[in-house]
Parts: structure tokens; sequence; C-alpha cells
């Protein structure tokens, strides 16, 4: 129960709970009491990422399966061969219907109608974004996602050389744009948020071909590259919120080992939503093994990241994924 609400706390953009003194488990006191008699040097810690290996696993793994279920759409529309058709906010696989669950909202919400299709296709999403977590869209499928990742290292090294000064917003605020873009196609009848839709734009724009909505893209990126990091992703796009809040229910999570953890801080300086790890922070974890809440993208990047392998893929009841 404590990691339902507490992941529902992050999604609608609470801060992550510091725990009291009170809730974290003595095994948990004893472990932070013997890291602060031993001092954790810059060498160790190099030693420990030369040693450490699979830097990039997740992040091939991630970036090929998200190129190939963007090209399966583009193929079977140039071939007609029929496979999957339509795009990612609607589609067929193979007979199946699929129908992004925020999409298929403002669909139903502009045209104040129940389409059956709809639900059969929000079903089958529903089912299988359970299964994977429910942001493991936004980092395995979305194509905007990937391109937002590859220009970000512009962001950063920019930021670096202080460039540009990075802007962070509540996060909160991406709960209120989920609220008015659905209050907007409920009053006007129209799908406002599909227009924008960077990824909506960019899944079109590879299956049919290039439009001018592809500028609106461009500026979301120049935005996040020269003002606010990730912005889009962070603090606007509903869908992120619409499968954060599945995702709660998700078996599949990523599982934070306090064991032989160095605090070091690489994890939350590669994470797209780094509030998620504040539990890595030196004396935030309550229990010896701890869940990331839900509003993790389950990107991997973390992952692979940490040298002391203390962050780790689990299904709820198995062990170690990988």
């Amino acid at each position: 129960m404590g990691y339902i609400v507490e992941s529902l706390r992050q999604i609608f953009g609470a801060r992550p709970t510091k725990p009291e003194p009170h809730q974290v488990k003595v095994a948990v006191k004893d472990i932070y009491a013997r890291k602060r008699q031993t001092k954790v040097t810059r060498q160790h810690l190099e030693v420990l990422h030369e040693a450490h290996e699979g830097r990039n696993r997740w992040r091939i793994r991630r970036w090929i399966t998200l190129v190939v279920v963007n090209l399966l759409f583009v193929v079977s529309y140039r071939f007609d061969v029929q496979l999957v058709e339509g795009a990612l906010t609607a589609s067929r696989v193979v007979g199946f219907h699929f129908a992004d669950l925020n999409s298929a909202l403002q669909v139903m919400l502009a045209y104040k109608h129940v389409v059956l299709n709809l639900v059969i296709g929000t079903s089958t999403v529903l089912v299988l974004w359970w299964l994977l977590g429910g942001r493991t869209f936004c980092s395995w499928v979305c194509p905007y996602h990937l391109l937002a990742e590859w220009v970000e290292p512009i962001h950063l090294w920019l930021a670096k050389k202080r460039f540009i000064r990075n802007h962070s917003f509540h996060r909160g605020v991406r709960g209120v744009f989920w609220v008015l873009f659905a209050v907007l196609a409920l009053v006007t009848g129209y799908t406002v948020f599909e227009t924008i839709s960077p990824t909506g734009i960019l899944s079109r724009a590879l299956i049919y071909g290039p439009g001018v909505a592809l500028g609106w893209v461009a500026l979301l990126l120049l935005f996040e590259i020269f003002v606010s990091r990730r912005a889009w992703c962070r603090y606007v796009c509903p869908i992120g919120l619409t499968y954060a809040i599945v995702g709660v229910f998700s078996p599949l999570r990523v599982q934070y080992d306090v064991h032989e953890c160095k605090h070091e801080g690489d994890c939350r300086a590669v994470c797209m939503v780094p509030h998620v790890l504040d539990i890595t922070i030196r004396g935030r974890a309550i229990d010896e093994q701890t869940d990331i809440t839900a509003d993790c993208t389950r990107c991997g990047r973390c992952v692979e990241v940490c040298p002391t392998h203390s962050l780790t893929f689990k299904v709820k009841g198995l062990d170690r994924l990988l």
C-alpha cells in the first residue's frame, strides 16, 4: 500500500517522502552505520567504474526496440503487408486493435461517445503496459523520447559550459495539462492534444511522410536544448501521466538494494525523472530492498550505469530479471 501511495504522490508532482528515523528498519540503520565508518574515495569509485561491464546494454536494447516498433508501421504501410496498420495513437496489429489510452480518452471526450473498437483497443494496451510497467511506453516506444534523448547531451554540454541555465518547473503542472487537454476535448469536441502531440506527429510523419507539424516538434526540441532539459516529457505530456498510473500496479519494477550502494549519484545524473531515485541518497532508504516508484520510465539507464548493481529490474514475486 505504501508503494502505491508514494507512486501516486510522485506521479502528481509531490516530492519524494523523506523517512522519519522511526520508520527506518534497524537493519538499514546498521548498514548506514557501517558505511559511515568506511570512506569511499574517488579512486575507489574509478576502479568500480572501470570494472563495470555493460554500461550501455539496456540503452542499446531500448533503442533497437523503439526503432523496430516504429519501422513496423512504416514497412507495413509502404509495402502494404497489413501486418501493422495505423499509427502509435491507434492501430491494428495482426487483427488485434491497439489504442493509446490517452488518445482514446481524448476521442471519447471529444465525441461524447464510447466507441467499441476503442474499448477493445484500450483493453489490449492496458494489459500490455500493465505487464511491462506503465511508462515503459515513453522510453521503449515513443519516437519523440528518442529524439529528445539524442539532443539531451547538447543541453548538458551547454549548461556545463554555462552558456545556458537549465530551468526546471513544478512537476505537478503535468497534471494540470492532463486536466486541461481533457476539458478542451470535452468542450470543443476536438482532440486538441492529438494536434500538438509530438508522439503522434512523428509517428504519422514516419508512416505517411513529413508535414508542417514537424516544425512544432523542432521548436519543442530547441526549447529542451536551450531552456529546460526534457521539458515536454517531464512537465507537459499527459501520455506519460496516464501510463504512470497504470504502472502503479505493474509487476515489473526497478528495485534498489541499499547494501552495496556507494551513493555517488551517477544513477540520478542519467535519469530522465531523477526524483524517483531520491531513495538512493544516503539516509533515504527505509528497507533493504525498495521498489522504485511507478513514475519511473523503466529505461534501464540507472541499472546499466550503477557500478555496484544496486539497481536491478525485478518482476514482483520473482528473482532478478537481468
